[in-house]
């Protein structure tokens, strides 16, 4: 007899990503990837997941380089900055903890 949960993984659901199974990586790819299309921002919500964060540009300030304040990037570079949290939340939602643990220092989407 089958549980309410396998009939939750197995169907997905539009409200949350869907819970890795370490036996079934690829189909778990998928269908994140699936999740994430159907969230504002997709298309560049996976393109950071592909090809990596913004890299934040540097300044002097006070005879130091420091990365760029959040505050001070363009409107274009702070949804790319929200989009790549946005992007690893959603990748850590539903991992299970001994996985979690393992890729929770990780700051960008891919890297996860």
């Amino acid at each position: 007899m089958t549980t309410l949960a396998e009939h939750i993984i197995v169907a997905g659901a539009e409200n949350h990503p869907p819970m890795l199974e370490k036996s079934m990586y690829d189909s778990w790819v998928s269908r994140l990837r699936l999740f994430i299309k159907g969230k504002k921002n997709d298309r560049m919500m996976l393109d950071l997941i592909d090809n990596g964060p913004l890299v934040y540009l540097f300044v002097e300030e006070n005879g130091q380089t420091i990365p760029m304040k959040y505050s001070k990037l363009t409107k274009a570079q702070q949804l790319q900055d929200d989009c790549d949290v946005q992007a690893t939340n959603i990748i850590l939602h539903d991992l299970p903890p001994d996985v979690y643990a393992l890729v929770n220092h990780q700051d960008a989407a891919k890297d996860i």
